[in-house]
């Protein structure tokens, strides 16, 4: 046979990525898809999509496809994969995965970035192993030359995790699991509002063979009266246990029960738990009315939330990044997420602690299979323990460590507030402390406190706050109110209603409390009390955290509100939308939005506008509009921070596009305004509100017995708890004031979200323009 004619070879230094989406879709595919691309492009690589996964690989011809810039222009607001993906028996077998090796010489591919499961990566990085063998047997039997096969002797894979059951050891999360989450707190919490009116039990399966995050997520988020996981198994009378849960629920005067059931759900001998049997347990022992809803496939469905977008996107660019830095010696990546920070793990040894999983499953080593998750899923575990059941003795504290909590939300409103609060009122009423809600901020505290017949200083019951999980708002009302502007009062009102720790959800202005009760401590001993500020603000501009809740909220209401802008520009063709985001003096939002929505440009007052950055970016439109040419999605965004610019408004930037354009394109404002504080909190708002809101509790618990002045010497004793790169920690106020705070503009020092804008310019095209 002879060798197949091979294309031109490249020039020196240029590399070939291709790019493929395998295994079950998942709501962000596309998003890395275009990261992908446009990021190998910018770094003066070609870049092939691989169509239909490895069907496409082995197929080879028009399924491995060379893709331009706007050949992924709309995909990260388009649900599953573009590029498709399928199963593929042939690759499983040495003969396909030649024909495939053979495939990629021919098209002059030397990388893979693939984005997929465990078991995708797995059958990645097999092929990388063979590699230099498959090499050999193609020039044994004369299919090319070793001359043809030189310059690919060394095969880079990088893997990006698609799965919406997040099921893949050594990350927090992975592509899609928060979107699919979504629409499981979604369809759940339409169910839970027949279930109060009905009074009735609704058992809810949901996805998961050997993963229960999403079955755990989804009890956290939505307020679940039991969960059944894969990894922890119910104890053995668990049929009696989670009857006897119910049963005191309902006695405490709630109106509906929901239990979620992951698929791969089993008792502690691997006898598989169905909803059926659950149903047919509530109904009989309890008599209770109960209906059973499987939600199936529509867990994979719809768009990307503003999560996945963005994570998408950045580990996409990363694996760009990982394939032009590889050597032979690398071994292959997988690119996670920790927290809030971006990192590279070795692929097999994460495909491998995915697979331990399954099997301590399989030999009933529970305890082995909760520890090879992450630690954040058993934390999420010990939060959704402690705070759904009521009633249990075991874990109450003596009396004398017992505390009266005082709970107050300070600023704006934001997503996951109600959520913290109630995770912090039922840690409270677990260990025996006793919740006390200061309604509506400091000024509700001062000027109504002793209101008869009913103040603003009340006790919370475990009933008051038991469904305010899914609430937006604040129901225990938040006020921008400072303590200084009566401080006298406070201390009263403090020392009166015996306040012995204080727990704060809120934005700056709440940071901006602590920071003043705890400089007030040497003029009032009222003070000198455990605080702990739990960051929740849309602006996410808090210091001594990279993440507030709140922001999840506010960026999945804005990428809503720029989908449905963008159709429009769409629609007509030649037209930009400038949209205004909130955020303050911090361009956090406008930037994530950016990067989760494509938008051409963004404007932060981190980086203010001026003159020349507007008439570059009127030059970008002006060309990206003349290349057009009739293409679908054709409409544009540019994102300004109500801050950016005192000169340069939303408005007038709009009315100097519209004038430089001349008839060309044209342009629109939109104001989202307080849309952007969103209506139901995100699903990672709420899971993280809880998580933060027992470990903020636990915190503030350890000081009780100590003497005021032992407090009030104790830097940790007034602390913000955060997420600070690859952790969550709690940071002494008083260190986080001094050292880490940008008091004039209200923002941390150190924004760890600035470098993000270049990713934002670069995947929009206009870096060529800033030059």
């Amino acid at each position: 046979m002879a060798p197949t004619e091979l294309p031109p070879p490249l020039p020196s230094k240029k590399r070939r990525i291709g790019v493929m989406t395998s295994g079950g879709d998942a709501p962000g595919m596309n998003g890395a898809v275009r990261a992908v691309v446009r990021m190998s492009i910018a770094q003066n690589c070609e870049v092939y999509a691989i169509y239909e996964g490895y069907e496409g690989l082995v197929q080879g011809g028009d399924m491995i496809k060379e893709m331009g810039w706007d050949d992924v222009r709309g995909f990260l607001s388009e649900g599953g994969t573009l590029i498709g993906t399928a199963r593929c028996k042939s690759f499983m077998e040495r003969p396909g995965r030649l024909i495939a090796a053979k495939n990629m010489i021919v098209k002059g591919i030397d990388a893979l970035i693939i984005c997929g499961g465990d078991g995708s990566l797995t059958g990645a990085d097999k092929f990388r192993k063979e590699w230099p063998g498959l090499l050999e047997e193609l020039i044994q039997k004369q299919e090319l030359t070793e001359e043809q096969v030189e310059p690919f002797k060394h095969l880079n894979i990088v893997g990006l995790v698609g799965s919406i059951d997040n099921d893949l050891s050594m990350t927090d999360a992975t592509i899609g699991c928060y979107s699919s989450l979504g629409r499981i707190c979604e369809s759940v919490d339409y169910i839970d509002a027949t279930a109060f009116s009905h009074q009735r039990a609704f058992v809810i399966e949901v996805m998961g063979r050997h993963c229960g995050w999403l079955a755990l997520m989804a009890g956290v988020s939505c307020g679940a009266d039991f969960v059944f996981l894969p990894e922890n198994p119910p104890p053995l009378d668990w049929e009696d246990d989670m009857c006897k849960i119910i049963k005191k629920h309902r006695e405490l005067g709630k109106r509906k029960t929901i239990v979620i059931v992951a698929e791969g759900a089993h008792d502690r001998y691997l006898k598989k738990i169905s909803p059926a049997h659950v149903r047919d347990l509530l109904t009989n022992k309890l008599h209770l009315d109960t209906r059973i809803t499987t939600l199936g496939h529509v867990q994979r469905g719809g768009t990307a939330c503003a999560y996945d977008r963005m994570l998408s996107t950045l580990q996409g660019a990363e694996a760009v990044k990982a394939v032009l830095e590889a050597t032979p010696e690398t071994p292959s990546p997988v690119i996670c997420m920790i927290e809030n920070k971006i990192v590279r793990r070795p692929l097999l040894e994460a495909v491998k602690q995915t697979h331990e999983v399954a099997e301590a499953i399989a030999a009933k080593d529970f305890d082995r299979a909760m520890s090879l998750r992450d630690a954040e899923f058993a934390e999420y575990y010990q939060a959704y323990q402690i705070t759904t059941a009521a009633n249990q003795p075991q874990l109450l504290l003596p009396e004398e460590k017992r505390l009266r909590v005082g709970i107050i939300h300070v600023g704006a409103p934001a997503g996951g507030m109600n959520a913290a609060t109630r995770a912090a009122v039922a840690y409270c009423l677990a260990r025996g402390h006793t919740p006390v809600a200061l309604h509506n901020g400091f000024p509700g505290l001062c000027r109504h406190h002793d209101d008869e017949p009913l103040g603003s200083v009340r006790e919370v019951t475990w009933l008051d706050a038991e469904s305010w999980a899914s609430k937006g708002g604040s129901e225990i009302g938040t006020n921008r109110g400072l303590p200084s502007d009566d401080i006298e009062t406070v201390a009263m009102c403090f020392a009166k209603y015996k306040i012995q720790a204080l727990f704060i959800v809120g934005g700056f202005e709440a940071f901006t409390s602590v920071s003043e009760l705890r400089k007030a401590r040497e003029h009032y001993s009222a003070f000198k009390i455990p605080m702990v500020i739990l960051p929740a603000t849309v602006s996410n501009n808090v210091p001594g955290t990279e993440y507030s809740i709140g922001s999840d909220t506010c960026l999945n209401a804005l990428i809503q509100y720029c989908d449905a802008c963008r159709q429009s520009a769409s629609s007509s063709r030649r037209r930009v939308f400038v949209i205004e985001t909130q955020g303050g003096a911090s361009g956090y939002i406008a930037t994530i939005a950016g990067l989760s929505v494509g938008a051409l440009a963004v404007y932060t007052p981190e980086e203010g506008i001026n003159i020349k950055m507007l008439d570059r970016d009127i030059d970008h439109l002006r060309e990206t509009f003349a290349k057009d040419k009739g293409q679908r999605n054709a409409g544009k965004i540019i994102l300004r921070n109500e801050k950016a610019s005192k000169t340069y408004t939303t408005e007038i930037i709009a009315g100097m596009i519209r004038e430089e354009a001349r008839g060309r394109f044209e342009s629109r404002v939109g104001v989202p305004g307080h849309f952007q504080q969103g209506t139901t909190p995100s699903p990672m708002d709420r899971v993280r509100a809880a998580r933060f809101g027992v470990k903020s509790l636990q915190h503030l618990e350890k000081f009780a017995g100590m003497s005021k002045d032992d407090i009030a010497d104790d830097p940790m004793s007034a602390a913000v708890i955060g997420i600070k790169g690859a952790k969550v920690l709690f940071s002494a106020m008083e260190i986080v004031e001094k050292k880490e705070t940008d008091w004039k503009d209200r923002r941390p020092k150190d924004e760890f979200w600035m470098g993000l804008k270049e990713i934002v310019d670069t995947l929009s095209g206009r870096s060529k323009f800033l030059k």
